[in-house]
């Protein structure tokens, strides 16, 4: 549905991270902002393991003490002339999104209090069931320190292992009061939380689940200790920005980890600096993904549109209520923008600003240091900007990207991608098909090796074939209990023509290709153009517009003949180039459904 219109967002301005902190630093008092005034609200309050509350389920900052940026608190009207290199803090503005997302979603969840920083989730219900199954010894287990941060549903503090062959380790816990937990949608989320760490193992760049307990007032969910602070501090201490090298380390974790995540069928939705730890203070420490308490399953097929995560990184499809895994990997591309300039790439003065800009405005290039940045770091970024989300890349198809792929001997995970794009192209009409294949001649040596690492991956037999059984055995060796709770399995069910036959390479190109990205392409007109004119040369051949309906599947119900009049040449009726483009997206009688 439409959603938040206004103009597109002025350029950032060209202060410097560190300019505009000491910026806020010294605004204290709150008045009328000058048309540049720095913005002090970017920095959200993170903790490393911090649970949203269900009261902040729009615009969700992540707790964390203030004092790890700001010694004082700024104005919450405090606005500016750019959305880079700001920083979210204490006290946080009301949010302000559209009015009829925000009256809409107060309908289906409640009425909206005067100031409340998000859209509730719910009605306090009376007489909820606390209990969540979990271990009630955690005192026997554990000894509980110093708290190191405070949000909005918890706290965390850290903890020793009183015996056993982990005595004496540190880990980091999370204390959820129960007293929080006043609507059955918090206490589900809570469940869920704990399900997906539970669900989700053997993962390097995966902060490290231990178990979860509960008492009568608290439930505490214990993980890995991660002691190297957050991405985002990091980005602070370098002024802003990363070398590309640097950039690519950080990349090549994210998306690894977010590709295990979607791999599994499970979406994040909160992915930013903050949501990334380190384990140490070394500077070559690893990094950990953290917080999943905005995170679900989902198939590899269902969308879903309940709007969370936080603003600067909320991708388009996510304001309009229909998402899937390709938001995680929007978000990804904010965070590459700030590491690569030390901006975001959208900015407002207000949090409806902030969404008009992501769903109307485009990121800037032009402004320094992107003009010094090698082309494929600005083709890498601007292919996870793409606001439609068919058009983005995936996590392991950004792993394959040329400014990424030969670095440190990457390897190239599984992608979910390819067997949704299997799954179309198996339900495709022989002369869909046939026009894929000519499609799929004409990729280049770029998009070539991302569909041979992932046929590698499916392990073809001596003959360079894959069937059914290949992909159900690559899937259980790459699978956690996570692809179980997200019936990743039972997709395979859509597959089954492979049973009966196989799949060489050049088939599996045409198959898993997406037509969609190459769209997305500035050359996606010399490929359709090639493309048609191998077609042209192999499969096309005279069709009555009758035959053509049938072969897609239109009903009865559709007037074929305005719908297919332009797919004919009217000289030898065969397909026209425009017909042929529209058949390499696939058609079907819903596409031309009448309204009702």
């Amino acid at each position: 549905m439409g959603l938040c219109h206004g103009k597109p967002s002025p350029k950032p301005n060209p202060f410097s991270l560190r300019e505009q902190i000491e910026t806020d630093k010294e605004t204290e008092k709150p008045s009328t902002p000058p048309p540049n005034a720095p913005n002090p609200n970017i920095k959200s309050e993170n903790i490393e393991i911090e649970k949203r509350s269900p009261f902040f389920t729009f615009f969700s900052p992540s707790p964390s003490p203030a004092h790890h940026f700001f010694s004082k608190k700024s104005p919450a009207n405090a606005s500016s002339n750019s959305t880079p290199r700001r920083f979210f803090k204490r006290p946080f503005p009301p949010p302000s999104p559209a009015k009829h997302i925000r009256s809409l979603l107060a309908r289906r969840h409640g009425s909206v209090k005067p100031n409340e920083a998000s859209i509730p989730e719910g009605e306090a219900v009376a007489g909820l069931d606390k209990s969540f199954g979990f271990s009630k010894h955690f005192e026997n287990k554990y000894e509980i320190g110093d708290e190191v941060g405070r949000g909005h549903f918890g706290y965390t503090c850290f903890a020793r292992f009183k015996k056993g062959e982990l005595k004496g380790q540190k880990v980091a816990v999370k204390v959820i009061p129960k007293l929080k937990m006043t609507t059955a949608i918090s206490i589900e989320d809570v469940r869920r939380e704990v399900k997906i760490m539970r669900a989700l193992t053997g993962h390097s760049n995966l902060v490290q689940f231990y178990d979860a307990y509960e008492d009568h007032d608290n439930v505490y969910i214990v993980m890995e200790l991660c002691e190297g602070g957050e991405l985002l501090d990091r980005i602070l201490s370098r002024g802003g920005k990363y070398s590309e090298d640097d950039a690519k380390t950080v990349m090549v974790q994210i998306l690894n980890v977010v590709a295990f995540c979607h791999l599994q069928g499970v979406i994040h939705r909160d992915l930013k600096p903050e949501n990334f730890l380190f384990t140490s203070k070394d500077e070559n420490s690893q990094l950990k993904a953290i917080d999943f308490g905005l995170s679900d399953f989902v198939k590899p097929d269902e969308r879903l549109n309940d709007i969370v995560g936080s603003a600067y990184y909320v991708a388009p499809e996510v304001l309009h209520r229909s998402y899937s895994t390709e938001a995680d990997v929007w978000s990804i591309g904010v965070i590459a923008y700030i590491l690569l300039c030390g901006s975001r790439p959208f900015w407002a003065r207000t949090e409806s600003g902030i969404f008009r800009a992501v769903l109307k405005a485009d990121p800037s290039f032009d402004e320094p240091p992107w003009p010094s940045l090698s082309p494929e770091a600005k083709d890498f970024v601007k292919r996870l900007l793409i606001k439609d989300p068919r058009k983005r890349m995936t996590a392991a198809q950004a792993l394959s990207h040329p400014w990424i792929r030969n670095y440190n001997d990457i390897k190239v995970p599984l992608d979910i991608l390819i067997f949704r794009l299997m799954k179309a192209y198996m339900r495709s009409s022989s002369l869909r098909k046939a026009a894929l294949r000519a499609l799929s001649k004409t990729l280049t040596v770029d998009d070539l090796a991302y569909l041979k690492e992932q046929y590698a991956l499916l392990e073809p037999n001596k003959n360079g074939c894959i069937s059914i059984e290949n992909i159900r055995i690559a899937l259980t060796k790459n699978a956690t209990d996570a692809m179980n709770e997200a019936c990743i399995h039972d997709f395979l069910a859509s597959l089954n023509a492979l049973q009966y036959r196989k799949m060489d390479f050049e088939e599996f190109c045409a198959a898993a290709l997406s037509v969609h990205q190459l769209e997305g392409l500035d050359r996606w007109e010399q490929h359709a153009r090639c493309a048609y004119e191998l077609f042209e040369k192999d499969g096309n051949r005279a069709i009555i517009i009758e035959e053509l309906a049938s072969e897609l599947g239109l009903s009865p119900n559709v007037p074929v003949h305005a719908v297919l009049h332009d797919w004919i040449r009217h000289t030898d009726g065969k397909l026209s180039f425009l017909g042929f483009v529209k058949l390499l997206h696939g058609v079907s009688s819903r596409s031309y459904a009448k309204p009702q």
